[in-house]
C-alpha cells in the first residue's frame, strides 16, 4: 500500500470510528469528548485487529488540533480580558502550580520512586490541559462565562510558566539543581518573544486583513488566517517554545481586527476536524495492560490532581478578590492534566532520567481526569448551591466581606503622576524587549549561510557591520522615543524628589540637577545595553564605537522623521486596541433606525470642570441625560468608545452621542463646576 492510500486509509478509520462514538454519545447526551477517546482507544494498537496502519502519521495530523484549537481560543480571547484576569488568575495560576509539583513529588517518594521521578510527576501534574478545558466549555456552552474568561486566563500564564518549566527541569536534569540565572534567562527570552509577535502583529496583522478583505473573498482570508497560525507557532516551536503559545498569542492579535466574527465562522469546521483527531489520538496511548499494572498510583494520582486543582485553584482565585460562587467553577474547570503533561514525561525520558511508566501513567491520569471534567463543569451550579445553604451564614458573610474589600482596591484609581509614571514604564519595558529582540534576529541573520552573497559581501567583518548597522537603522525610533520618555519620566522624578514652591529658586536648581542627573544616568544605561547587545553581532569593539558614532550623528540628523514614524506606529497600535472592543459585540451593530435619531456633538472640557480627573462610570451622563461618550480626543490622539476605567482630563475633546433633547443637558453636566452627586 503506497504512503498515500495508507495515509487516506487511516484518516478514514478515524473519522469514521470517531463519528460513530460521536453521535452515540450525543444521544447518550455525552460530551463527545469522551466518544473521541473511546475511538481512539477502540483502533488503537493495543487492540486484536490492526486498524490504524501509520499511528506517527495520524498523531502528527493531531497535533495540528492543539495548533488549531489555541488560535481559536486566542480568536476568543481578547488581550483586554488578560488584564482584566491578570492578577487572580497570575496568582492562582502559581500557587496551583507550586503546590501541584510539591503533592507530586511527596507521591513519587511515597512510592518508593527515585527524585528525578518524583519531580518529573509534580511536574507533569501540575499544568492543566488547554485543549480538553476549551473543547469541554465549548461543547457544555460557558466558553463565554464570567469564570470561563479567568480560566483561560490561568490557562495562559499556566503555559508561559510551563516553557520556564521545561527549561528548568532540563537543567535540573543535567546538574541536579536549579540556578537563579536560568529562571531570569528564560523569562526574559518568553518575554521578547511575547512582544515581538504582540507588538509587529498588531500593528500589521490588521492592515493586512483589511486588505485581504476587500477581495471580497472568503478563501482568501481563510488561508492568510492558518497561514499566520502555522507560521508563527512553526515559528514559537523554532524558539524552543511550544507551537500551542505560538497560534494562540497569533490568534490574540486577529482577535483585535474588524473581520473577527468572520473569522471565527471560517476557521469552526477546520479546526472541529483536527481536534477531533486529537483526541482520538490521546486514546490510542491508552494502554490496558499498563493501566492494571500501575492501577493505584494511578487512581491515587488521579484523586490528588482532582482534588489538589479543584483547592488550589478555587484559593488562589477567592484570594486574588474573587468571589466563592466563582472560585469554584474555576477550580473545577481546571482538574486534570493533558498535552504538556505528555511533553514532559516525554523530555524525562529523552534526557534518560526518568522510568518508563511514568509516560503511560500520565496518559492514563490524563484520560481518567478528561474523563471527570465535563462533569465536573457541570457541577459547578449544584455544588455552589450546596455550600450557600450548608456553609454557616457568619462564615459566608466573612467570605463575602473579604471579597468586597479585595474589590475595593481593584476599584480604587491612582492619581494623574502615577498613571503618567506607569504608562510610560510599561513602554519603556516594551521597547527594551522590541529592542533586544530585533538584535537576537540579527545575530541569527549571521549563522545564514553567505555562499549565496555576492562575493563582496563575503567578508564576516563586513557581514557583521551592514547587519548591525541595519539593526540600529530598525531600532533607532524606539531609542529616541525611550530617551524622550525618560526625558519626561525625570522631570516627573524631580518633581516628587523636590515639590514646587512659591518664589524658590533654589527648588528649581535643585530639580534641574536631579533632572540633569537622571537624563545622565538613563544615557549610560542605554549605551551600556546597546554595547551588551551589539557584542552578539559585532566582534570588534573599535568598529562598534565607530559605528555608534556614525548612527548616533544620522540620528540625530533625521530626528524628527524617527519620532513621527515612531508616534504613528503609537498611534497606530492604540487605535486597534481602542476601536476593537465595541466591534467584537455583535449587540452594538448599528441599527438604522436608531441612528437615523442620533446626532453628535463635540465638547472641551474646560479648567474648573467637576468631571476633571473622574472616572466614565462615576459620571452619571447616561443616566441623568440619555447621552453617552463614544470618543475622547487628548493630546492629538484619539480614544474610540473609552471603557468605564477611563479618567477625563483637562482640555479633552469628547464627542457625545445622543438625540437632539438630550445633548444640551450632557453639555451642561460635562462643563459645569458644580461637584457631582
Amino acid at each position: 500500500m503506497s504512503h498515500g492510500i495508507e495515509l487516506l486509509h487511516d484518516l478514514a478509520v478515524v473519522m469514521i470510528v470517531a463519528g460513530i462514538t460521536t453521535i452515540l454519545f450525543h444521544r447518550l447526551k455525552q460530551p463527545v469528548t469522551l466518544g473521541y477517546l473511546l475511538a481512539g482507544l477502540i483502533i488503537g494498537p493495543y487492540t486484536p485487529y490492526t486498524f490504524v496502519h501509520n499511528i506517527d502519521t495520524v498523531k502528527e495530523l493531531g497535533n495540528m488540533g492543539v495548533v488549531l484549537l489555541m488560535f481559536s481560543l486566542g480568536l476568543e480571547f481578547s488581550l483586554r480580558k488578560l488584564t482584566r484576569v491578570g492578577m487572580s488568575a497570575f496568582f492562582a495560576a502559581l500557587l496551583e502550580i507550586v503546590l501541584m509539583i510539591w503533592f507530586g513529588y511527596e507521591i513519587g517518594r511515597g512510592f518508593g520512586w527515585s527524585v528525578m521521578d518524583s519531580v518529573f510527576l509534580g511536574a507533569m501534574m501540575s499544568i492543566s490541559s488547554t485543549t480538553i478545558i476549551v473543547k469541554a466549555l465549548a461543547e457544555l456552552g460557558k466558553a463565554r462565562e464570567s469564570f470561563a474568561e479567568i480560566i483561560f486566563g490561568i490557562l495562559v500564564i499556566e503555559d508561559i510558566l510551563a516553557i520556564i518549566l521545561l527549561a528548568l527541569l532540563s537543567g535540573f536534569a543535567r546538574t541536579g539543581s536549579l540556578q537563579t540565572g536560568q529562571i531570569f534567562l528564560e523569562v526574559v527570552k518568553i518575554a521578547v518573544f511575547f512582544a515581538m509577535v504582540l507588538v509587529p502583529g498588531l500593528l500589521g496583522v490588521p492592515k493586512l486583513l483589511n486588505y485581504v478583505s476587500r477581495s471580497k473573498g472568503d478563501e482568501m482570508l481563510l488561508v492568510t488566517c492558518l497561514a499566520l497560525c502555522f507560521g508563527v507557532a512553526l515559528v514559537a516551536s523554532m524558539l524552543g517554545y511550544s507551537v500551542a503559545l505560538g497560534a494562540f498569542l497569533i490568534g490574540a492579535v486577529i482577535a483585535e481586527t474588524r473581520q473577527i466574527h468572520l473569522i471565527e465562522a471560517l476557521i469552526a469546521p477546520v479546526r472541529d476536524m483536527f481536534s477531533a483527531i486529537f483526541f482520538v489520538t490521546i486514546g490510542m496511548l491508552i494502554e490496558p495492560q499498563m493501566l492494571l499494572t500501575y492501577a493505584w498510583p494511578i487512581a491515587v494520582i488521579s484523586l490528588v490532581v482532582v482534588i489538589g486543582k479543584v483547592a488550589s485553584c478555587s484559593f488562589g482565585v477567592f484570594v486574588g478578590g474573587r468571589d466563592l460562587r466563582t472560585s469554584l467553577c474555576v477550580g473545577m474547570g481546571l482538574a486534570q492534566i493533558g498535552e504538556f503533561s505528555f511533553i514532559i514525561a516525554a523530555l524525562g525520558l529523552k534526557l534518560e532520567v526518568t522510568s518508563n511508566f511514568l509516560y503511560p501513567i500520565a496518559v492514563a491520569v490524563s484520560v481518567i481526569t478528561t474523563l471527570v471534567t465535563p462533569y465536573l463543569i457541570k457541577a459547578t451550579e449544584p455544588v455552589a448551591n450546596y455550600l450557600d445553604r450548608a456553609v454557616p451564614r457568619p462564615i459566608m458573610q466573612a467570605l463575602e466581606v473579604y471579597t468586597t474589600w479585595i474589590g475595593s482596591f481593584a476599584q480604587g484609581h491612582p492619581g494623574p503622576m502615577v498613571m503618567v509614571v506607569r504608562q510610560m514604564a510599561w513602554q519603556l519595558l516594551i521597547n527594551l524587549l522590541l529592542t533586544v529582540g530585533v538584535f537576537a534576529l540579527g545575530a541569527w541573520t549571521l549563522t545564514w549561510d553567505i555562499r549565496y552573497l555576492p562575493t563582496v559581501l563575503r567578508s564576516p567583518e563586513l557581514n557583521q557591520s551592514l547587519v548591525w548597522i541595519a539593526v540600529m537603522t530598525v531600532t533607532s525610533p524606539i531609542y529616541l522615543a525611550t530617551f524622550r520618555k525618560l526625558t519626561a519620566i525625570s522631570t516627573l522624578v524631580a518633581e516628587i524628589c523636590f515639590p514646587m514652591t512659591a518664589n524658590s529658586q533654589q527648588g528649581a536648581a535643585v530639580r534641574t540637577v536631579i533632572s540633569q542627573v537622571f537624563i545622565l544616568a538613563a544615557l549610560v544605561v542605554m549605551t551600556v545595553v546597546t554595547i551588551l547587545l551589539s557584542t552578539s553581532i559585532l566582534s570588534s569593539l573599535r568598529s562598534m564605537f565607530l559605528l555608534l558614532v556614525i548612527v548616533t550623528v544620522a540620528v540625530m540628523l533625521f530626528r524628527s522623521t524617527l519620532v513621527r514614524i515612531y508616534s504613528r506606529a503609537q498611534i497606530a497600535l492604540n487605535e486597534t486596541l481602542l476601536e476593537m472592543p465595541s466591534l467584537r459585540r455583535e449587540e452594538m451593530k448599528p441599527m438604522p433606525e436608531l441612528l437615523d435619531q442620533a446626532e453628535l456633538e463635540t465638547i472641551e472640557i474646560p479648567a474648573g470642570a467637576a468631571v476633571i480627573q473622574r472616572r466614565l462610570r462615576d459620571i452619571p451622563l447616561r443616566a441623568q441625560t440619555g447621552a453617552s461618550i463614544v470618543a475622547i480626543e487628548r493630546a492629538g490622539q484619539r480614544l474610540i468608545n473609552p471603557g468605564p476605567e477611563e479618567v477625563l482630563c483637562l482640555g479633552d475633546r469628547v464627542l457625545l452621542l445622543g438625540e437632539g433633547d438630550q445633548l444640551p443637558g450632557a453639555r451642561e453636566l460635562l462643563v459645569s463646576s458644580a461637584e457631582i452627586a
